[in-house]
């Protein structure tokens, strides 16, 4: 883990991306396959995995830049005015034809989610549109970027990314057809347990199939995997050394941006120069404070509220 210091510490990090509308519907129980159930309330919150990791680290004190797209309707102005209002650059947004990518999610009273995501205006992030933002970004210490954009804009993340000098990470959700030569170019991939399942065909639902699966994801190139748990915390592992994280102790409401508050948490430490062991830490207090609150960017912790849950 001594090896995972960032000496170039508070470089900005840059989070290629989606960019959605969240619709959220609250239900007391998820419904069965053709049955109707009654919704207890309907919200909109800013959201896309790109827009929730992207404030998950301005939150906390990171110097950060996006790269992605958003529609011309009003939902497009609208997540970019969230985008500069969170002190996010925005400079690598570009606004495209068509609506804003939108998710639909359902969230019943136990706080577990449902979610389907149209991808609209994200669906036009081109592999030129990544390249282009970043070389136009100063002292990029990391890219991190998520399933929610086409996969070849993906893989110019990574690989621009990497030949730039930055670490790059990799989000793999939702899980796509990703090559062995992505996954090469990526430092740290950070699936949870179902995604890591579906990556590596191993079954995740146990500690020690979850290790396997984080050592077969370094087999594949990567130089870290991270898998997160749910409520069993988190566990990593290297080519030479592994190990785990467990939760704190909150009361959920919403799981709704757990993972990314997870990932804002690791890169924001991360981009401070921490250790891997002491970035998990930022990563579990992060993630389990986007539980203790409804929606999505709304449930973010800022950098008071993370440093008072790691004291």
């Amino acid at each position: 883990p001594g090896a995972w210091r960032n000496t170039d510490a508070m470089g900005t990090v840059v989070v290629v991306g989606s960019l959605n509308v969240d619709l959220v519907v609250g239900v007391d129980r998820m419904p069965d396959p053709g049955e109707t159930v009654m919704g207890r309330s309907l919200d909109q919150h800013p959201g896309g995995k790109g827009l929730n990791q992207a404030v998950a680290a301005a939150r906390l004190g990171t110097r950060v830049e996006m790269i992605g797209a958003v529609g011309s309707d009003d939902s497009g102005a609208w997540l970019r005015g969230i985008v500069t209002s969170e002190g996010i650059g925005d400079a690598g947004i570009r606004t495209g034809s068509g609506p804003a990518g939108t998710a639909l999610i359902e969230v019943d009273r136990s706080g577990m989610n449902r979610i389907v995501v149209v991808p609209g205006a994200n669906g036009a992030v081109t592999p030129d549109d990544v390249a282009a933002a970043l070389a136009d970004i100063d002292d990029i210490s990391i890219v991190l970027t998520q399933g929610e954009v086409p996969l070849a804009s993906i893989e110019a993340a990574m690989v621009v990314g990497r030949a730039m000098g930055a670490r790059t990470i990799l989000n793999p959700a939702p899980v796509l057809d990703y090559p062995v030569d992505l996954l090469r170019a990526v430092d740290i991939v950070l699936p949870n347990e179902h995604e890591a399942a579906q990556l590596t065909g191993l079954d995740t639902s146990t500690l020690e199939g979850a290790q396997s699966a984080a050592a077969h994801l370094v087999s594949l190139g990567v130089t870290c995997a991270i898998i997160t748990r749910g409520g069993d915390g988190a566990i990593w592992a290297t080519a030479d050394s592994s190990g785990s994280i467990p939760v704190f102790p909150v009361t959920p409401v919403d799981t709704v941006a757990a993972g990314d508050g997870f990932c804002g948490g690791l890169v924001a430490a991360l981009a401070e120069g921490h250790e891997l062991t002491e970035a998990l830490r930022w990563a579990a207090a992060a993630g389990g404070l986007a539980t203790t609150k409804a929606g999505a960017v709304p449930s973010l912790p800022t950098r008071a509220e993370l440093d008072a849950l790691l004291r």
